[in-house]
């Protein structure tokens, strides 16, 4: 299955990726006015430190913690992508504290958790951070 996956000696630490995966999720066609003077909330964000950066997104597991851990059944997995129904989420974020990549985060409105899910949920083909790095840091890719 193809993943995201970073190749961090590229990252330019430049937060690209962050705007246009909030940007794909707005479902508009011009990203100046969609985000103008807006606060974004990526599912996918940028970590740094000292002199190296890296996006931090869902790895899609094989065996997803945050499945099983998810006491509302609002985590699942379909076809290799780790999906959640913010109807079912509960907001106990436990599925926050377990998994290991730090990839799952409080939604804007506090009730529920947001995760990347490769932009099934939107047009563009494939992973919009992805398609927006201008320096190819992030990949799409079977590995």
């Amino acid at each position: 299955m193809k993943r995201v996956y970073v190749n961090e000696e590229w990252c330019l630490g430049c937060h690209l990726c962050e705007y246009n995966c909030a940007f794909a999720a707005t479902g508009e066609t011009d990203m100046a006015k969609a985000l103008k003077g807006v606060a974004i909330h990526p599912k996918i964000q940028i970590e740094e430190n000292n002199r190296i950066s890296f996006a931090v997104s869902c790895r899609h597991c094989d065996d997803p913690i945050c499945v099983k851990s998810c006491i509302a059944g609002a985590i699942s997995k379909t076809d290799g992508v780790v999906h959640v129904d913010k109807s079912k989420c509960v907001g106990c974020y436990t599925c926050i504290l377990v998994c290991p990549y730090g990839a799952v985060m409080p939604a804007p409105d506090g009730h529920a958790i947001q995760k990347c899910e490769l932009c099934t949920d939107n047009a563009c083909g494939e992973p919009a951070c992805v398609k927006g790095c201008p320096n190819a840091a992030i990949v799409f890719e079977e590995r």
